[in-house]
């Protein structure tokens, strides 16, 4: 990749310690593709860095002391939808990597990482990817389900959803397509299509990977 090529990702960092903003900034803007927009050192400062410069990535500090990273996350979903959030932290429970990721974050890096792992962490989420600990994620789905798979879940609930409802959703989570999940489950693609308008109106998502997301942290199994 010729990094002199590329546009200049603008980033923003987020972390209630201005010592760290500084050495991070420092480190990033060696980089000749980056340039730090701006800092924030709480939620609320975040919102405004992202409203007023526009960040392409936000680097945001999971254990601030007065609004943790998960959230900020929490109570800020537009902005991750609008602006690619990468998680920074110093150590991180499965079930808070899960949390952070369910909530919009495209990446979750260690701080103790080589600041090289975080580079390219941050090339990848810009590229459309998904970055966690120390490599790429081709695929987040199943990445989800093998850090979910060390996790007490909670009990499974129904959300309202039918038997068939639930079988489309398993086999969502599979990466079956339209065309595959009617073959397996002998429907029409048009009843297919239904099903999962009326899965996605019960469950409020408004996409396949954002469902199987969904199906993954609230332990909806494929019905026995």
């Amino acid at each position: 990749m010729n990094v002199h090529s590329l546009p200049r990702v603008r980033i923003g960092i987020v972390d209630d310690h201005p010592i760290f903003r500084d050495g991070l900034r420092r480190l990033l803007e060696i980089e000749p593709d980056m340039s730090v927009v701006g800092e924030a050192a709480d939620a609320a400062q975040a919102s405004a860095l992202a409203i007023d410069q526009k960040p392409d990535i936000l680097l945001l500090d999971l254990a601030m002391q007065k609004v943790s990273g998960l959230e900020a996350l929490r109570t800020m979903p537009e902005l991750s939808r609008s602006i690619q959030i990468v998680v920074l932290t110093a150590s991180i429970e499965k079930e808070e990597m899960v949390r952070a990721l369910m909530l919009g974050a495209r990446g979750v890096v260690l701080k103790e990482s080589a600041t090289a792992v975080l580079i390219e962490a941050i090339r990848t989420v810009v590229a459309g990817g998904y970055w966690i600990g120390r490599e790429p994620v081709p695929d987040i789905v199943a990445a989800l389900h093998d850090l979910q798979a060390g996790i007490n879940k909670r009990p499974t609930q129904d959300f309202g959803l039918t038997h068939r409802e639930l079988e489309i959703i398993a086999l969502i989570v599979d990466a079956a397509g339209n065309k595959e999940i009617a073959d397996r489950l002998a429907i029409s693609g048009k009843t297919v299509k239904n099903h999962l308008t009326h899965i996605f109106d019960k469950l409020g998502v408004s996409g396949r990977l954002e469902l199987a997301m969904f199906a993954i942290n609230h332990g909806l199994h494929p019905p026995k």
